[in-house]
């Protein structure tokens, strides 16, 4: 079996993500001075961002981020923490 290749453009797509979760996470922080648990909620967003894209750079982590149920599964959580931030 071959293992699978990450393109530059799914490279891409994760990098672009997680600087999104940590973005929308921090932002999150700012505007919810004052209420309680605040870095908790906002580190529930931002450190998943934070630990994917660590991923990015690892070549070794290339190959498990190029599998197809990764991708899917990464896409669902991210969207439901971008769901949750704004809502929340």
């Amino acid at each position: 079996m071959t293992k699978p290749e990450l393109s530059r453009y799914a490279l891409n797509n994760y990098r672009m993500a997680s600087y999104l979760l940590f973005a929308i996470g921090l932002i999150n922080l700012r505007y919810q001075t004052g209420k309680t648990d605040v870095l908790v909620n906002s580190a529930a967003v931002f450190v998943p961002g934070f630990i994917a894209l660590g991923l990015t750079f690892i070549k070794g982590a290339h190959g498990f981020l190029a599998k197809r149920e990764v991708m899917v599964a990464l896409g669902v959580i991210g969207g439901v923490l971008v769901a949750w931030a704004i809502t929340n």
